[in-house]
């Protein structure tokens, strides 16, 4: 079959093969991971950026391929995950760009869509190193240009584009000698074969569970490495700079006033506080990924600009060392790092959320667990740190707080958090370049700031600001006083959020619990973006039991 152009429903439909066939291959690709070391979830990394990507491609229905190319440009955007993740979300939005406002292309404006889209990624790239991603998608994308220009048929093409993209695989030991030591191809590279493989797959009619899979698994990498993993190559000693972070900044007038916004500048700014550093920048958002030693300055710098969105920090070296079993600890005593933080939630989401917005340690403990004095003293001792930050996030755990850092050996600073929202809240105020009495200042300011909402069910009868309450109904919670309770969920969550939200409100954070089914989730977002179309809407699963949701608006 030949194919002359392409619209924006065939487009699409390429979007969903290849994330499908690099969903079905995405830990293959996990165990090929060796750069950037140590977080290994390369192909996890891009299976989500992707299928965020075709998420959005899906909602859409045109066949204009400049809007559908636009399309997956934002979903890739808003989910890109990683180093790889968005690098991927800059090739794609390079390849939008340049077939924007057309309606079908040719297999010449294909071929050059996809060379734009690498020259957006290689400048996306503070230090482009190739024999990585980057390096197969620019020779895939030149062996494009150069067939186009003789064959119209998009299948030729696309089939000449793979081909490539899986010899400049192969070459890619050649470019990185890391790559040669452990004996695989680079882990982005092959995740970007797995979408081209499933283009390819669409425009020639087959089913991806159809296509070969040539890469090594990691039954076989243990075989020829002597049962070590790929990453047992690096020591976690090795690594520079111990925390994969990434966030995004909403812009705010006010503050791009102060200080005027230039992608290049920023990215030059940020080159400062470590490596594997990528910066993505639209007229509302830049979207940053950066390997650092102290993620809370590079947090710091994003907020000159606007407020911070979708934090993750995670522990490469922790990381690391699970994955190759090396111990944890050394031998030697280490140096106290300044900083500590220790939060208290209930909820292995809340407790993930915690830990991705810089909290050190979490104890597991809320509303029918409290943890002890001994308990607290242990958390605050396992951070290591010369002044630690304690946040109870219930107001019966404070004096619990309080009597632990009478006797810990640290210095210990307590701020009287009664809830997590306000936890959350205060650790985002919290700045690590300044002092510590500049920190309990600006935290406690923060709690202000933030308004708490909980919806839990009554154990028992009782009459309370003169609401009626029964056994078993639900409760909605305002900052502590009970404002609702009736015996339908999603009517006392309703009538709570509209208690909480005003006409300054920017943000309504959704912690929704185990007790919350998905239609509830849904019924409660659609709510928000109804009633109040002017306020952000962030969605995380707490996991938190005893309350199906709680309510942060800011």
């Amino acid at each position: 079959m030949t194919i002359r152009t392409l619209d924006g429903r065939r487009f699409a439909n390429m979007v969903v093969k290849g994330a499908q066939h690099l969903a079905n291959n995405a830990k293959a690709v996990d165990a090929l991971n060796v750069f950037p070391v140590p977080d290994g979830d390369t192909g996890t990394n891009m299976n989500l950026s992707m299928t965020s990507g075709a998420k959005e491609v899906k909602a859409q229905s045109s066949e204009h391929i400049g809007k559908m190319a636009g399309a997956l440009a934002k979903g890739l955007l808003m989910g890109a995950r990683g180093n790889s993740g968005v690098i991927l979300s800059q090739l794609f939005r390079g390849f939008a760009k340049a077939v924007e406002g057309k309606q079908t292309i040719t297999s010449t404006e294909f071929a050059e869509a996809l060379e734009a889209g690498v020259a957006t990624a290689y400048k996306a790239v503070m230090k482009p190193v190739e024999g990585t991603i980057l390096t197969v998608a620019k020779d895939a994308a030149k062996r494009a240009v150069a067939v186009a220009k003789k064959q119209p048929d998009l299948v030729a093409v696309m089939e000449e584009v793979v081909k490539e993209a899986k010899a400049s695989l192969a070459r890619t030991p050649d470019l990185l000698p890391v790559l040669k030591e452990v004996g695989v191809v680079d882990s982005g590279g092959q995740g970007l074969v797995y979408v081209y493989e499933g283009f390819l797959a669409e425009l020639k009619g087959e089913a991806v569970e159809d296509l070969k899979t040539e890469t090594v698994s990691m039954e076989e990498l243990v075989k020829t490495e002597h049962h070590k993993s790929v990453q047992s190559h690096i020591h976690t000693d090795e690594i520079e700079f111990g925390y994969c972070t990434e966030f995004m900044v909403r812009f705010e007038a006010d503050k791009l006033r102060e200080h005027p916004f230039s992608e290049e500048t920023f990215r030059q700014a940020l080159s400062q506080f470590g490596d594997s550093l990528l910066v993505i920048a639209d007229d509302e958002l830049v979207k940053v990924h950066i390997h650092a030693e102290h993620p809370g300055e590079v947090l710091t710098y994003g907020q000159r600009y606007g407020s911070l969105l979708n934090i993750k920090i995670e522990n490469m070296r922790e990381q690391h060392a699970n994955i190759v079993n090396e111990p944890k600890t050394d031998t030697k005593p280490k140096q106290k790092q300044p900083y500590g933080i220790v939060t208290i939630a209930m909820g292995n989401g809340i407790a993930e959320l915690f830990k991705s917005i810089g909290a050190h340690a979490v104890i597991e403990g809320g509303q029918t667990m409290n943890p002890s004095t001994e308990e607290i003293i242990k958390a605050i001792e396992s951070v290591h740190a010369e002044t630690v930050f304690v946040l109870p996030n219930n107001k019966n755990i404070i004096m619990a707080a309080e009597q632990a850092a009478s006797v810990a050996d640290s210095r210990v600073i307590v701020i009287p958090t009664k809830t997590v929202p306000q936890g959350m809240t205060a650790i985002l105020a919290f700045n690590p370049s300044i002092a510590a009495e500049q920190n309990e200042k600006a935290m406690l300011a923060a709690l202000s700031q933030v308004k708490t909402g909980q919806v839990t069910f009554a154990v028992r009868d009782t009459t309370i600001d003169g609401i009626e309450i029964a056994e078993g109904d639900y409760m909605g919670i305002a900052d502590g006083k009970i404002v609702v309770s009736e015996k339908d969920k999603l009517n006392v969550a309703k009538q709570l959020l509209a208690a909480l939200i005003d006409e300054d409100a920017e943000l309504a954070t959704v912690l929704y619990g185990e007790d919350a089914t998905e239609e509830e989730v849904a019924a409660i977002v659609h709510y928000l973006e109804e009633t109040y179309p002017d306020v952000e809407v962030e969605v995380h699963n707490g996991e938190q039991p005893l309350y199906p949701f709680i309510f942060s608006v800011e």
